[in-house]
């Protein structure tokens, strides 16, 4: 199933075409706005524009949808459009090789997913891009481009390369791709939480900040593509969208912004007592960890990076991060949520 159209961002859309036809679009860009606003979709549009061959696109800076490569960009099959996202691996490679290839294959079954799925979730909260990823991406950098002209390499939800500001081995090795691309190739990185990257890999980008839609972009998008997908009242999901598609559709499927509160709640009673603690970790269901017990810790990874951003005793959120982030991968095996709940709220501000 091909990608849905690009809704809004025409003034930014008029800059990257602008910029493109007349040889002056950067090779390193760097999209930054709210989560679910449509940075990605933006990237791979510019993709589009980038590796288009079609006589209608050609000095427009866009692609004309019409073409072989513009066919295959909306079908997330074109071989010099190299889309980069976070995944999870759940397996261990034996070596540096091994693991480039399970990542590989993560990046393989996701896209294919979202081949089936255009409209997408947001990635887990334990998927990222790591060193091996970085790898990858190395990998095909030096290649000749298989169709065209140029390639192009999209970084999707690039603040998931520093998860812990201790540990940036993945940034650091694509800082270095980032330092001297080849001539043939655009990097973009799309970002809601570019305050998370590393400095050195912002001096190499140009930054684009992407908006929030207008409502009346958000209403077109839900008549058109979500039909009569959706049960609730059009008007009120769009007032609750707050300006992006994701939000929107994270809604729809019913796992909004109103659902925050059992992470808020648990993270409160961390801080708490011994008795909020215990009580917070019995109201979690014995089973099932996979299900709701993982999303309050996805919910927690999301509340425990906001905190981080601030600047505020940086050094014990990132030690909390990585406590849940263990959390969450023991939560994939067989085990009780209570019991792994009542270590995490008594462990979580311990000091290292």
């Amino acid at each position: 199933m091909p990608l849905r159209p690009l809704y809004g961002h025409e003034g930014t859309r008029n800059r990257l075409a602008g910029a493109f036809a007349s040889g002056r679009l950067p090779q390193a860009l760097l999209f930054e706005g709210p989560r679910g606003v449509g940075k990605q979709r933006l990237a791979l549009w510019l993709a589009q524009a980038i590796v288009c061959d079609g006589e209608q696109g050609r000095g427009k800076g866009e692609g004309c949808g019409l073409c072989q490569p513009c066919k295959l960009v909306l079908n997330l099959s074109h071989p010099d459009v190299h889309w980069f996202v976070p995944v999870e691996i759940t397996r261990k490679g034996a070596d540096a090789d091994k693991q480039v290839e399970l990542v590989q294959d993560a990046l393989t079954e996701e896209l294919a997913a979202r081949r089936a799925q255009p409209l997408y979730q947001p990635p887990s909260g334990l998927a990222s891009h790591g060193i091996a990823s970085v790898r990858l991406l190395a990998r095909h950098l030096h290649l000749t481009p298989a169709l065209g002209r140029r390639k192009v390499f999209i970084v999707g939800d690039a603040e998931r390369l520093v998860p812990q500001r201790a540990n940036p081995e993945a940034a650091n090795a694509l800082l270095k791709a980032l330092e001297e691309p080849p001539a043939d190739t655009v990097f973009v990185l799309t970002s809601s939480q570019p305050d998370a990257l590393l400095p050195t890999i912002l001096s190499r980008v140009v930054r684009v900040r992407v908006a929030r839609l207008p409502d009346s972009v958000l209403t077109e998008f839900a008549q058109r593509e979500l039909g009569n997908g959706t049960k609730r009242n059009v008007s009120q999901l769009v007032m609750s969208s707050e300006g992006c598609v994701g939000r929107l559709l994270a809604l729809v499927e019913g796992d909004g912004p109103g659902n925050t509160e059992p992470a808020e709640a648990f993270l409160r009673a961390t801080r708490g007592s011994a008795a909020e603690r215990y009580a917070v970790a019995l109201a979690q269901q014995p089973f099932q960890a996979r299900g709701g017990f993982t999303e309050l810790l996805d919910g927690l990874l999301d509340r425990l990076r906001s905190e981080a951003r601030t600047g505020k005793d940086t050094q014990a959120v990132v030690a909390a991060i990585a406590r849940v982030l263990d959390a969450r991968g023991t939560a994939q095996g067989n085990v009780n949520p209570q019991l792994l709940a009542a270590v995490l709220a008594e462990d979580m501000w311990s000091s290292a």
